[in-house]
């Protein structure tokens, strides 16, 4: 009973990756809609599927249930292309949509050909990846009249994190797989001696892209009820950089509350904020907690993260917040270097906070302060509300907060040496 238990709780905790964001009626009118496909969560650990589609368990033979939690490299075989998936990564990398027919595997361990079509689900207003999307259509082989079309979806791709698939497993399913696997090179010798490759049709191409607008559709729909509006292409803030997939992915594993700011754009403007900085100012935010991991959400009246993007960190000030520590700030932020502060900070229903602030230049992997090759300089500002009763492991608040520096500095450099800390269209 536990058992089943935690089962339930873990699908609610998938379920409110969508209900959060969009409606709680989401998930129902996902439920109507025809063909297979699915929705991943880039935001949590592993990039997990968080919905199945009803048309997934006959193209796949695994029920909805056991590939929730679950990376989509569970439907990969010998006989998958790595160079499609390859480009399935890099797609997801650049954030933008991508189709190609692929070789998947079926619970049974039988592999067949199908069209993968996955494209990222963007917010509107800021243009951050919400979730993606991929639908799957299987191909038939060459004959005289195709077989009419049906459409299914896999996930054969995962996150930046993900390049060395092997040593990151899927975080809520650690060392965990289907004992069906096993089977897949019963079928591969033989199926592949009479098998050629196959080309998806004209008709594939336009199932899976109708599938993908009605899925569109209905997360847009839904989303209206929260006052969020999604879309399938990117609409960035105005003169906010666009930080890559890869480097929010990063950032969004470190639990501390921190933003990023950008010195060489006007005003110094916030680029980045984490759910905890969200959750210290106020806002709707969402944990990770226990094994398997189950998300509880807690909703705060204040600051959403699309009123914070863009904004100088003086929004947080108020009244009785100190000009002599604020102009220390900037005066250590001229000079690049670190300072620790306490000033009286506001939240956004106007209830003050006693904030232990530590402020760091970020430098790239060059050692400089700024991005390669665009020269844009970050600094983080990691926030705690000394009122607040935290668990630091034996640690001092200061020495905590570090190690939050720390972790952004070795996100930062470890994608600055490939300059993959904007996205490719920046």
């Amino acid at each position: 009973m536990e058992t089943s238990g935690a089962a339930e709780e873990e699908e609610r905790g998938f379920a409110a990756s969508l209900t959060a964001r969009y409606s709680d009626w989401v998930v129902e009118e996902l439920d109507e809609l025809g063909g297979s496909f699915l929705l991943t969560d880039p935001a949590m650990p592993g990039h997990p599927i968080v919905y199945a589609s009803r048309g997934l368990p006959a193209l796949t033979g695994y029920p909805r249930r056991d590939v929730l939690g679950r990376n989509a490299r569970l439907f990969q075989g010998a006989a998958t292309d790595r160079a499609a998936v390859a480009g399935v990564r890099e797609a997801v990398r650049g954030q933008r949509a991508h189709q190609v027919a692929i070789i998947n595997y079926r619970r049974d361990g039988s592999p067949h050909w199908v069209l993968l079509h996955v494209a990222p689900v963007f917010h509107a207003a800021d243009g951050r990846v919400l979730h993606f999307l991929a639908v799957q259509v299987p191909i038939a082989a060459a004959t005289p009249r195709r077989a009419a079309c049906r459409g299914p979806a896999v996930f054969a791709a995962c996150r930046e994190e993900a390049r060395v698939e092997e040593e990151l497993p899927c975080a809520t399913h650690a060392g965990e797989v289907f004992v069906d696997i096993d089977k897949r090179g019963q079928f591969d010798s033989a199926w592949l001696e009479a098998e050629e490759p196959r080309v998806a049709s004209d008709c594939d191409k336009e199932k899976a892209l109708s599938t993908a607008s009605s899925i569109f559709s209905a997360l847009n729909r839904y989303s209206k009820l929260t006052g969020l509006v999604v879309c399938g292409k990117r609409c960035d803030s105005v003169g906010i950089p666009a930080l890559s997939s890869s480097l929010n992915l990063s950032l969004g594993r470190i639990k501390q509350s921190f933003v990023l700011t950008d010195r060489h754009l006007p005003d110094m403007p916030i680029v980045y904020a984490s759910d905890a900085f969200l959750s210290l100012t106020g806002s709707q935010v969402c944990y990770s907690q226990g094994t398997p991991t189950v998300l509880i959400f807690f909703t705060h009246s204040g600051y959403s993260r699309e009123e914070i993007l863009g904004c100088n960190c003086r929004f947080l000030s108020g009244p009785d917040t100190s000009v002599d520590v604020l102009e220390e700030i900037s005066r250590h932020i001229c000079c690049e270097q670190a300072c620790t502060v306490r000033l009286l900070n506001y939240r956004k229903d106007g209830s003050t906070f006693r904030d232990l602030l530590q402020v760091s230049p970020i430098r790239n992997a060059s050692g400089k302060v700024g991005l390669h090759p665009f020269q844009v300089a970050f600094h983080v500002w990691v926030h705690l509300d000394e009122s607040a009763k935290c668990d630091f492991n034996g640690l001092t608040p200061e020495i905590w907060q570090l190690g939050a520096v720390g972790a952004v500095r070795v996100a930062v450099r470890s994608l600055s040496a490939s300059g993959s800390l904007l996205r490719p269209a920046q």
